[in-house]
C-alpha cells in the first residue's frame, strides 16, 4: 500500500480522494492555484503546493508541473480525479517513466477509448451494440454534411475527445448543419485541444445507462450493476440514481457482460464507466467509455457498500479486486443531485460568486441495510465551506448531494427533504429547480429520457408566484430586530431606554410604520407594522393579524403570526433578504428611501457581458441592422458557450472587444440601439 499520494485535482473530488486516503492511512499532497490557495481541499490534505496562476492550462494542466511536486515531496502516486489530466493518457506515461503509480487505467485503455470513433469501432470488433453514425476520420464539412444527411435527422454531433456535454449539437436539419458544425468544432478545440467530431443518429426519447466496471491487474473484471443518468440539461447530468429504474435481471446482466467485454477489448485496468444509450423498448447502444471515476460515483458506492476510491488506490499498488462479481448485490436505492451556481431561469447560465450563508441537510446517521461502510442515508461531496468563491476559472459545482433509501420512494422523499434544508446566499443556484424536478410527475413516476427537461419545461419553468405572507413576515421581523441592535450598539444606550432604542416606542400612540419590499420579479409588497409593547400588528392585503417574535437564534427565526407559527431563517446580502421557510428561499429586496438618495439611473443601449469570460466570436458589424433574437456575440466561460443575442430589433451602432478578448462581468459588448 502507497504511504503517501498526490491529488492533481481540486475541488470536491479532491476532497473525496483526501477522504478515503486519511482513512487508510495515506497522507495526501494538494496542489493549488493562485486562486485555490484558500480552497478546502488545500485545508483537509497534509500538504499543500502551489502550482502557478488560475487559469488551469497553467497549473492543474501541467503535468510536469504536478510530477515534479510528487517528487519533490514523496509522493509514491498520483491520483488524477476526474477531468483536467485524469484521461491524458502522456500524462499516464510520464508518471510511469519517473516510477510514479497512476492511480487509472494504462495509458493504452486510454488511447484506446478516448477517441470517440476508434473506440466504437474497437466495440465493434468486441460485438458490443452501436448507433447508427459515422466514426471515421474524414473531418471535411461538405463530407460530414453528406453523412449526417444519409443518417438521417436528429443528428448529433460530438467532439471526438469529448466528454462533459462539452462540444456536442443536436442538428434538427441539413440546413442548420454548417452552423452548428463551427460550434462545435470551436467548443472543442478550447475543451480539448482537438476539434475532430464523430455524426450519429439522434434517439428520440433515449434513456443514458451506464454500467461501472472494474478491472485489476490479476486478470479480474467485474461490472458494480447500473446507474440511470438520463436527466440532462445541455447534455450535462444533473440527477442520477442507481440502479437504474425499470432494470429487469436480464437486461441488467446483458449490459454488464457488454460493458466487461468493452473494458476487456483494451486491457482495462482500476475504475471504468461504460455508457450506453437506451430506447424506450430495452435495447441498447455503446456510446463511450469514461476511463476514470466518474462524477456520479457515489450512488453505485451506497447500493454496494463499496469505496470505489479504496478500490482505485488497492489496484493501483497491485492488489487484488477486493470483490468478484458473485459477491456483488444491490442494497436499496440512491440518488444524487448535482448542486450548482447557475441559473435555470436564464438559461442554466453559471453563477460566480460568494457563499457568503451556506447551510447543508444534517446526515442521518445509520448503517444502511447492515451494508458496512456507509456512515449515513444522506451524504454530501463538496469542495467548498461558507465564505468561498466560485469563479469563473472553473467548473461552478457547489456540492453532489446524495440520498438513500431502502426503495426509491424513501430516496425520493429523502432527497426532497435534503434540498428543502440546503441554504445558499451570494449567487444564484439551482436548488429550487431541483426540487421541482425530484418532486414532479416525470421523475418520481420514472418517465425518464434524456429530453425529460425539455419535455416537463412547463412544470419545471412555473410562472413567477407572489412571495408568501409568512416570508414577508419573516423578513420584516428580521429588518425590524436588525435595527434594534444597531442603534442600542452605535448610542451606547440602557437597554432599559426607550429614546435610545429604535423600539418604535411613543409617548402617546403606537407607531405605525409601511415597509418596502419587491422581489425577484419586481414585485412590490408594503406591509404596514403597528409596534405593540409586545410585538406587532401586521397588515398586508387586507390581512390583520397580531405578529411577534418568540425565538431568535442567530439568523433563525421563530414568529407567531395570528394564530399559527412560522419558523425560518433570514440572511440579509445588502438589501436583500433572503427568506428560507416552508422548504422555498424567497428574496426580498428592501426598498430604504434614504439608502439610494442620488443614484442615477445605468446607461442604456449596450448589451453586457453576462459572467466574466472570452470573446469567441463577433457575428455583427458596426451599422448591421438585426432583428430581436439575432446572435450578435459568442463568448466562452467556464467552458462552455454563451451566445449574446439582441433584445430587440435594433442597429449595431459600435462592437467594443474582438475576438480573442477577455471581458469582465457586466463589460459592455457593443452598442446598441432599438428601433423606433
Amino acid at each position: 500500500m502507497f504511504k503517501k499520494i498526490l491529488i492533481a485535482n481540486r475541488g470536491e473530488i479532491a476532497c473525496r480522494v483526501a477522504a478515503t486516503a486519511r482513512r487508510l492511512g495515506i497522507k495526501t499532497v494538494a496542489v493549488y492555484s493562485e486562486a485555490d490557495a484558500n480552497a478546502k481541499h488545500v485545508a483537509v490534505c497534509d500538504e499543500a503546493v502551489n502550482i502557478g496562476p488560475a487559469a488551469a492550462k497553467e497549473s492543474y494542466l501541467c503535468g510536469d508541473k504536478l510530477i515534479a511536486v510528487a517528487l519533490a515531496t514523496g509522493a509514491e502516486a498520483i491520483h488524477p480525479g476526474y477531468g483536467f489530466l485524469s484521461e491524458n493518457a502522456e500524462f499516464a506515461d510520464a508518471c510511469a517513466e519517473v516510477g510514479l503509480a497512476f492511480i487509472g487505467p494504462p495509458a493504452s485503455a486510454m488511447r484506446a477509448m478516448g477517441s470517440k470513433s476508434a473506440a466504437k469501432q474497437l466495440m465493434e470488433k468486441a460485438n458490443v451494440p452501436l448507433v447508427p453514425g459515422y466514426h471515421g476520420d474524414n473531418q471535411d464539412a461538405g463530407f460530414l454534411q453528406e453523412q449526417a444527411d444519409r443518417i438521417g435527422y436528429p443528428v448529433l454531433l460530438k467532439a471526438s475527445a469529448g466528454g462533459g456535454g462539452k462540444g456536442m449539437r443536436v442538428i434538427e436539419s441539413s440546413e442548420a448543419f454548417k452552423d452548428a458544425l463551427a460550434s462545435c468544432k470551436r467548443e472543442a478545440i478550447s475543451s480539448f485541444g482537438d476539434d475532430k467530431v464523430l455524426a450519429e443518429k439522434y434517439l428520440l426519447r433515449p434513456r443514458h445507462i451506464e454500467i461501472q466496471v472494474f478491472a485489476d491487474t490479476h486478470g479480474n473484471c467485474i461490472y458494480l450493476f447500473e446507474r440511470d443518468c438520463s436527466v440532462q440539461r445541455r447534455h450535462q447530468k444533473v440527477l442520477e440514481e442507481a440502479p437504474a429504474p425499470g432494470m429487469s435481471d436480464e437486461r441488467r446482466k446483458a449490459m454488464g457482460e457488454a460493458a466487461v467485454a468493452a473494458a476487456k477489448a483494451v486491457g482495462y485496468v482500476g475504475a471504468g464507466t461504460v455508457e450506453f444509450i437506451a430506447n424506450q423498448d430495452g435495447s441498447f447502444y455503446f456510446m463511450e467509455m469514461n476511463t476514470r471515476l466518474q462524477v456520479e460515483h457515489p450512488v453505485t458506492e451506497m447500493i454496494t457498500g463499496t469505496d470505489l476510491v479504496e478500490w482505485q488506490i488497492r489496484v493501483a499498488a497491485g492488489e487484488a479486486l477486493p470483490k468478484q462479481q458473485s459477491e456483488l448485490t444491490i442494497n436499496g436505492h440512491a440518488i444524487e443531485a448535482r448542486i450548482y451556481a447557475e441559473n435555470p431561469e436564464k438559461g442554466f447560465l453559471p453563477s460566480i460568486g460568494t457563499l457568503r450563508h451556506l447551510e447543508t441537510p444534517a446526515a442521518v446517521n445509520f448503517e444502511l441495510g447492515g451494508v458496512p461502510g456507509h456512515p449515513s442515508a444522506i451524504r454530501i461531496d463538496s469542495g467548498v465551506r461558507q465564505g468561498d468563491a466560485i469563479s469563473p476559472f472553473y467548473d461552478p459545482m457547489i456540492a453532489k448531494l446524495i440520498v438513500w433509501g431502502a426503495d426509491r420512494k424513501q430516496a425520493l422523499a429523502r432527497m426532497a427533504q435534503a434540498l428543502a434544508q440546503y441554504q445558499i446566499v451570494g449567487l444564484a443556484t439551482n436548488i429550487a429547480f431541483l426540487k421541482r424536478l425530484v418532486e414532479g410527475d416525470a421523475f418520481a413516476t420514472a418517465d425518464l429520457d434524456t429530453g425529460l427537461i425539455e419535455r416537463n419545461h412547463e412544470a419545471l419553468f412555473p410562472p413567477a408566484r407572489s412571495v408568501p405572507v409568512a416570508a414577508i413576515a419573516l423578513a420584516a421581523v428580521s429588518l425590524i430586530e436588525e435595527e434594534k441592535d444597531q442603534s442600542a450598539a452605535q448610542s451606547g444606550a440602557n437597554k432599559g431606554d426607550p429614546w435610545g432604542q429604535a423600539l418604535g416606542w411613543r409617548m402617546n400612540f403606537h407607531y405605525a410604520r409601511k415597509l418596502a419590499f419587491s422581489d425577484e420579479h419586481g414585485k412590490q409588497y408594503a406591509p404596514m407594522l403597528t409596534y405593540l409593547p409586545h410585538g406587532w400588528h401586521f397588515e398586508i392585503k387586507g390581512l390583520e393579524v397580531d405578529l411577534s417574535l418568540f425565538r431568535q437564534d442567530g439568523v433563525d427565526l421563530s414568529i407567531k403570526l395570528g394564530e399559527t407559527s412560522v419558523h425560518g431563517t433570514v440572511r440579509r446580502d445588502g438589501d436583500a433578504f433572503h427568506v428560507f421557510t416552508g422548504g422555498g428561499h424567497f428574496v426580498l429586496d428592501y426598498n430604504d428611501p434614504m439608502a439610494h438618495a442620488g443614484e442615477s439611473e445605468a446607461e442604456g443601449g449596450r448589451l453586457t457581458a453576462p459572467m466574466p469570460g472570452k470573446v469567441v466570436a463577433v457575428l455583427a458589424e458596426k451599422g448591421a441592422q438585426v432583428k430581436k433574437g439575432d446572435a450578435l456575440v459568442i463568448m466562452e466561460a467556464m467552458k462552455m458557450e454563451h451566445t449574446i443575442s439582441a433584445p430587440h430589433d435594433g442597429v449595431v451602432e459600435e462592437i467594443l472587444y474582438a475576438v480573442g478578448d477577455q471581458v469582465a462581468d457586466g463589460a459592455p459588448l457593443l452598442a446598441f440601439k432599438t428601433a423606433a
